[in-house]
């Protein structure tokens, strides 16, 4: 069985794929990042003994999208575990925002969830198995001053998740979305400001907290104690209070 993940080039998409080709199955690596792409899958194959299909491709744009997926069609790859990690954030106010990488940012973290799902979603109902992960994030939880853009999508892939999962309850189909808090990756430096939120979780620990949430068939997990209950009290504070904390939380190093 192949697995794709999106965004494998580093972080928590290496550690999905580590975990994944430990378990059998062969993987299609798929980033921007080739030549880190191309180191990960040479490690799969040695350690574990699985196929590695590496695919460059920026997902924020549609075509892109479709020629994937012509691609696993034209090589005859059959994905049956689909993890939608690929995304990015941006630290600073949203009138500063570059609009260009704001659009990527929508379009990576929203629109190739959502297309890539309706892409893949089909051959595994067909088929009668099938996983679909969608990492969200503690950032969905609650609107993010200085974060707007990210938490928004991620409030989004949250959302979909949801729905998705319910679509395909009475399915062979496994689906759920991870909530992970900050996490010891590339992505607070890519971000802007690598010295927001430094109590990290590895990404070991979200991705065994997405399979044990998926075994179980749960529509969504955050990863931690903490971050849970961190969560839980955003999703019920009211606005005025949830929004200025989740601010002073995420401030930019310093800025006052």
């Amino acid at each position: 069985m192949h697995a794709l993940v999106t965004g494998a080039s580093g972080g928590l998409g290496q550690a999905f794929c580590e975990h994944l080709a430990e378990q059998g199955h062969d993987v299609v690596l798929v980033s921007r990042r080739t030549d880190e792409l191309e180191r990960t899958a040479a490690g799969l194959r040695e350690r574990y003994g699985v196929q590695t299909v590496v695919l460059g491709a920026d997902l924020s744009e549609e075509s892109v999208r479709n020629d994937l997926a012509a691609d696993l069609r034209a090589r005859g790859i059959q994905v049956d575990v689909l993890v939608n990690n690929a995304g990015f954030g941006t630290i600073g106010d949203f009138v500063e925002a570059d609009v260009d990488r704001m659009n990527d940012e929508v379009g990576l973290n929203c629109a190739a969830v959502v297309h890539l799902c309706r892409l893949l979603l089909p051959g595994m109902l067909e088929r009668g198995r099938g996983s679909i992960v969608n990492v969200a994030s503690t950032a969905a939880f609650q609107p993010i001053p200085t974060m707007a853009v990210y938490a928004a999508t991620k409030a989004f892939v949250l959302s979909f998740t949801h729905a998705l999962w319910e679509e395909t309850r009475d399915t062979p189909v496994r689906v759920t979305a991870i909530c992970p808090g900050p996490t010891d990756t590339p992505f607070f430096d890519s971000a802007g400001d690598d010295k927001v939120l430094s109590r990290r979780r590895t990404p070991q620990q979200v991705v065994a907290s997405t399979f044990k949430a998926l075994e179980r068939r749960a529509p969504s997990v955050t990863d931690g104690l903490l971050n849970a209950v961190q969560g839980q009290v955003a999703r019920h504070s009211p606005v005025r209070i949830a929004v200025p904390v989740a601010r002073r939380v995420v401030r930019p190093t310093g800025r006052k």
